[in-house]
């Protein structure tokens, strides 16, 4: 039997199902092994009978997750339902999906043009504005000098258009500096994976690295990014347009580890079949 590393020591290896486990579930087994694992660490006792109920397994749930964190130490949200993190901290962080290998060669070069471009700062601070800055913005068609735009979108446009001259292919990133443009439009192209924010939490394998996530916030505002690496839940990110916590319209270019999946709140965009 394989076993795998956890804060809490040895265990026999039960990998993460790719779905979201609550009071309700029906997979008796699945529940009996979390039951298990809940007793074993110290979160109950509670029945081992594959009833997820909404007393005595979902307050055990909610017990570890308030006593423990998740693999790299951060809170866990206390909700009584079994996500990614969650699992990692119940089960080890290898027993959830996780990749560092792009789909094709396409968001294999994006990622490596992406990368390349940590440390790029606008000129001055604050003006999204700059000699690589402005270059963004003209390839999605607008005047650095004509306004003040936010820039998180036309880097990862710039980013693919990089990798698809390189191959001497065409860049399928639809040319636009709007992040909720970008989502809205990749839902009616052909060949562009959306993947929504329900099914990459319950299934963080759905997300692959070159994605582009998708925050919306409010007002016609959000924040884009690209995914170079996942794990447990989490995501290292190249941004643009940010800084190192991560806001919207910040002064850079930045390699972020601190994005969960659950925390992207519109989805991804996969151009991975390209």
């Amino acid at each position: 039997m394989t076993i795998v590393a956890s804060a809490f020591g040895p265990l026999p290896a039960q990998l993460f199902p790719g779905q979201i486990i609550k009071v309700g579930h029906p997979d008796a087994s699945l529940v009996r092994r979390i039951q298990e694992r809940l007793n074993e660490l110290g979160c109950g006792p509670i029945e081992v009978n594959g009833i997820f109920d909404k007393d005595a397994t979902k307050r055990a749930v909610m017990l570890l997750q308030s006593r423990f964190a998740d693999t790299t130490g951060a809170p866990l949200k206390v909700d009584g339902e079994i996500g990614s993190l969650t699992w990692g901290s119940m089960f080890g962080a290898s027993t959830v999906p996780a990749s560092s290998v792009a789909p094709s060669a396409l968001t294999s070069a994006a990622i490596t043009f992406a990368v390349s471009q940590i440390g790029v700062m606008e000129d001055p601070l604050g003006s999204n504005r700059g000699p690589e800055v402005d270059r963004y913005l003209r390839a999605v068609g607008l005047d650095p000098e004509g306004g003040s735009f936010a820039w998180c979108v036309a880097f990862t446009h710039f980013c693919y258009q990089a990798a698809a001259q390189q191959l001497g292919v065409a860049n399928p990133h639809i040319r636009t500096a709007g992040v909720l443009a970008h989502w809205n439009a990749a839902g009616t192209k052909a060949g562009v994976l959306r993947v929504t924010k329900s099914s990459a939490t319950a299934d963080p394998g759905r997300v692959r690295p070159g994605a582009l996530f998708i925050i919306d916030l409010g007002a016609g505002l959000g924040h884009s990014g690209m995914v170079i690496e996942t794990g447990d839940g989490r995501l290292v990110t190249v941004e643009g347009n940010t800084n190192d916590n991560g806001s919207r319209n910040g002064i850079g270019v930045f390699r972020r580890t601190a994005r969960k999946i659950a925390d992207i709140n519109r989805g991804f965009i996969d151009y991975g079949g390209f």
